[in-house]
């Protein structure tokens, strides 16, 4: 599929998740297949202002590429004001966020909670396309609740006013992150618009995915939770859906030693205190589902550098 210009190859996206989908995991993901990976979710708002820790957030690397920036907020003049700041990094397309359930930012009337009011959505997406000739994406959910289910009317909104692709993720804001997806809403979004549609939620292999492809004839997928600790996710996607070939999850000693490398990314880009902070719930998830986990995840809850990992990793791998 194309995002405006840019040309899209692979099948599986990874979603930009906050806290997570930092520049380490997307370079670890783009290296497994991803076919794209975006920054975490921003604050036009902080960036406006000119929040260094914003900025920080924008920044890309060429072995993540292709990578969209995504932001969120409400005002339209004031994203238009923030689009100034993103395009110094020179990101490959920039992404909307009208989806994030977070209590924080649809409390504040920002993600999820603009799903109430499809013109605003309208006219921040117009205010940002006025101000660049970057590819312009939105990411939505299929409405507020179940009673306000508005995926078409928000997504035919989104490509009125200058969106060349969307994501929409199979789920309320009410439901955040509960079953089932509604793949029957994705479809519907598919058959309502000409530009790409991005199915999001519950895609966790090659099976999944081909499931979401059948049920919605969306043009790509996106993973968020499914990747968590599991980056090579995107290779048993492509893997399944060009030669219909089932990769099983990888060895042990493999998967730590996939750990062990993306925390030294995240030291690497943000330094060892940080980084090591940061890689507890990352250790967490790659040893989710191996003998002993709960003991290890205690020893990993208590991490304080990257050679304790080590130790730790070395253990896992030769007790499995």
């Amino acid at each position: 599929m194309n995002i405006g210009d840019l040309h899209i190859e692979g099948f599986a996206a990874l979603a930009p998740m906050a806290g997570v989908a930092d520049r380490a995991f997307r370079e670890i993901c783009r290296g497994y297949g991803a076919a794209f990976t975006e920054s975490e979710m921003i604050s036009a708002k902080a960036l406006s202002m000119g929040d260094k820790k914003s900025y920080e957030l924008m920044h890309i690397t060429n072995g993540e590429r292709p990578t969209g920036i995504q932001l969120f907020g409400n005002s339209p003049e004031i994203i238009e004001k923030a689009m100034k700041s993103v395009e110094t990094e020179n990101p490959d397309f920039i992404d909307f966020n009208f989806g994030c359930p977070a209590p924080k930012i649809a409390g504040n009337g920002s993600g999820s909670a603009l799903l109430k009011t499809p013109d605003v959505i309208g006219e921040i997406l117009k205010s940002a396309s006025s101000v660049t000739d970057k590819p312009i994406t939105a990411k939505i959910r299929i409405g507020w609740d179940n009673e306000t289910k508005n995926a078409v009317e928000t997504a035919t909104t989104i490509e009125k006013n200058g969106a060349v692709a969307i994501t929409v993720h199979g789920r309320t804001r009410a439901q955040m992150y509960a079953p089932p997806v509604d793949t029957e809403a994705i479809r519907e979004v598919k058959n309502a618009v000409s530009i790409p549609v991005i199915g999001n939620g519950d895609i966790t292999d090659g099976q999944s995915a081909a499931l979401m492809f059948e049920k919605t004839n969306c043009d790509l997928l996106m993973v968020g939770r499914g990747a968590l600790g599991r980056p090579w996710v995107f290779a048993q996607i492509n893997a399944y859906m060009t030669e219909g070939r089932i990769l099983p999850e990888p060895p042990v000693s493999e998967r730590m030693r996939v750990m062990v490398n993306h925390v030294k990314k995240i030291c690497e880009y943000k330094g060892e205190k940080i980084g090591i902070k940061e890689a507890r719930k990352h250790a967490a998830w790659y040893i989710k589902g191996i003998r002993n986990a709960a003991e290890y995840r205690q020893s990993v809850g208590l991490l304080e550098s990257i050679e304790q990992l080590e130790e730790i990793a070395y253990k896992i791998s030769i007790s499995n």
